[in-house]
């Protein structure tokens, strides 16, 4: 049986196959169309799918949407009206688009089918679409589970259980009372943008103090024991306006709102480190809450705000729960996925199936997208006359070991594309987490971000607990534990005391690159059964440096979303100082590439929306 699971119109558009409950194929659009978070219907993404399972439209048994528009327009309508007349713009802007499309959605997905679809559309809530993406791929029998994000239709949290086939949600938390929007009022208060700013947000948090604690739980928040609470909402703008904060929030924090791409003040340091702070209490919590309702051992999340990596870290460290699990496309992309699931388990009520691999859970690694065979980007390079040279699979990780040891910057592109925000070793960039220079190096000359942003670092898993403060062979595949790095490996360098930005100059440990300010990394394990090559070029590495340990972030640069095809890597390569491009057996090396390919920097990088 073939179902096909569909995000779109709000933000990060997506599709899913999933074939006899076997998740198949799934990505997010802006891969193809270049859009970061392309919220269209991602055509782009149902034609892979398809593709990649060899079926057509007319071969789909039930198409699934992520939530319920009606219930959303209810929500909209009921909001406009209880702030008018303040809402009224906001209202002019958004309505029309309503009655054209988004109450439409079975036109709209005839027609992206081409009308060869005949059978039933389903849609699920849009909190039960999160749900089920967190527990139906998770490794556990049965688990609690936890959802949290801006808002789907009405509810912005939800709690439940997860057994065998079957979910079931007994608590929410409703609009406008939302962790999510309120963690993204701070991104927007501190100038970034809302919806991709927050990774920015909680990177920025280490480098403050945080002093306005007191002033958010006083003035902005009714926090209850059990993690829900109630936000007063003279300080939020975003039930009626386009902007997320009031004048009253502005005056609270001593002036506007941080004018977008000018210099970071120390306010806006201590302002990201009081949310992040308040941000992880209410999700412990929260976490707390659901142990004593469940008495489950295990834990899955799911939700923009399971995105939050610091605040999984402090759940699996100080909460009450043995294993967490967090669906690595936790935002709306997920949510294709998990109305999919949905439908398969929840209601044709098939049950889950013992796991047929040795992998540890059904999500496959995440490794869902498109891959390119050697012979077809050797064909991309010669059609170019774009020199490359090829090895054989242990020729090309010792090859890449050696120039990683040489503190090269390599843009490694293998097998299938990852499905969520986080590069897994299949679109990401790498380097030697222990060179002091690789971090700015990457931050300002490849990436060109912030030069705060801290970088993640890839580890053998056999490894994890000799580096960070984790349980040996601890388990973190898709980037979502941020956990402290173990004594062992710091150095302390009496600069302690650096305050703000300065604290980047400090030396940290021997895994530098990868060492936040705060002493903490987001951790990725990497295994043989997951990541195959990866895991052997990390291997080759350790061998070489007696470093188990180096740095993985995505194949983009800021603005962009990461690469997909061998094209859309080239193009990044040549539009940055990364040294080296791999493109499965191939390396290219940037001193040999043709002198007129150098010179499209600007061009490339004026595509994409720096802000």
């Amino acid at each position: 049986m073939n179902i096909l699971g569909i995000s779109a119109f709000y933000h990060d558009s997506a599709a899913c196959l999933v074939q006899d409950g076997d998740i198949v194929a799934a990505a997010q659009e802006e891969r193809f169309t270049r859009k970061k978070h392309d919220h269209n219907f991602p055509s782009h993404a149902v034609e892979y799918c398809l593709s990649h399972a060899n079926i057509k439209a007319e071969d789909l048994d039930y198409v699934v949407f992520y939530d319920k528009p009606l219930l959303k327009f209810e929500r909209l309508l009921e909001t406009y009206l209880a702030y008018a007349p303040k809402g009224f713009r906001q209202f002019l802007m958004g309505i029309p688009l309503w009655l054209k499309q988004k109450l439409h959605l079975p036109r709209e997905m005839d027609n992206a089918l081409d009308g060869k679809y005949t059978g039933r559309y389903v849609f699920t809530e849009h909190h039960e679409s999160h749900a089920a993406s967190a527990f139906f791929p998770c490794p556990y029998d049965e688990a609690a589970i936890l959802t949290l994000d801006g808002v789907g239709e009405w509810a912005t949290a939800s709690l439940g259980i997860g057994r065998g086939n079957k979910i079931e949600l007994t608590h929410d938390l409703q609009f406008p009372h939302s962790l999510g929007l309120l963690y993204s009022a701070f991104t927007y208060f501190t100038g970034f943008k809302v919806n991709s700013g927050e990774y920015k947000l909680m990177g920025l948090a280490p480098y403050g103090e945080p002093i306005y604690v007191d002033k958010i739980m006083d003035n902005m928040l009714d926090l209850k024991e059990d993690g829900s609470f109630r936000l007063n909402m003279d300080y939020f703008a975003y039930c009626y306006t386009d902007v997320m904060t009031s004048q009253k929030f502005a005056d609270l924090f001593d002036g506007p709102r941080r004018t977008p791409e000018t210099p970071i003040g120390q306010r806006e340091m201590d302002i990201a480190a009081s949310i992040q702070k308040v941000t992880e209490d209410i999700m412990l919590r929260m976490a707390h809450f659901a142990h004593r309702q469940t008495g489950m051992k295990n834990l899955v999340l799911a939700g923009g705000v399971a995105l939050n990596c610091v605040g999984n870290g402090k759940i699996l460290r100080e909460g009450p729960f043995e294993n967490i699990w967090i669906q690595p496309a936790a935002g709306d992309a997920g949510g294709a996925l998990g109305a999919a699931l949905f439908v398969w388990h929840q209601l044709l009520e098939n049950e889950r199936k013992p796991k047929e691999t040795d992998l540890p859970d059904l999500q496959k690694a995440s490794l869902l997208g498109p891959s390119y065979t050697n012979e077809s980007i050797q064909r991309f390079l010669e059609s170019e006359n774009i020199p490359y040279e090829s090895h054989d699979d242990q020729g090309l990780v010792d090859k890449v070991a050696e120039l990683i040891d040489q503190e090269k910057v390599i843009g490694w592109f293998q097998g299938r594309m990852e499905f969520g925000p986080r590069a897994l070793g299949s679109r990401s960039i790498i380097g030697d987490a222990r060179s002091e220079k690789m971090q700015s190096i990457m931050n300002l000359k490849i990436k060109f971000r912030e030069s705060f942003r801290p970088f993640a670092p890839s580890i053998l898993r056999e490894h994890v607990s000799e580096y960070f403060e984790m349980r040996e062979h601890e388990d973190s595949p898709y980037m979502l534990l941020v956990a402290p790095v173990q004594e062992s490996k710091r150095i302390s360098s009496g600069e302690n005391h650096a305050k703000g930005l300065d604290k980047l100059k400090t030396k940290r440990s021997q895994v530098q690159s990868i060492t936040h300010v705060d002493y903490s990394a987001r951790v990725q394990t990497v295994d043989k059964q997951r990541h195959g090559k990866y895991y052997h070029l990390l291997d080759s590495f350790k061998q070489r440096s007696d470093s188990p340990v180096i740095i993985n972030t995505s194949f983009n640069i800021r603005g962009e979303p990461i690469v997909c095809t061998p094209q859309d890597a080239y193009r990044c390569f040549m539009a940055t100082n990364m040294d080296i491009l791999v493109l499965e057996n191939q390396i290219l090396y940037k001193d040999q590439q043709p002198q007129s390919e150098k010179d499209k920097v600007d061009d490339y990088i004026s595509q994409f929306d720096l802000d």
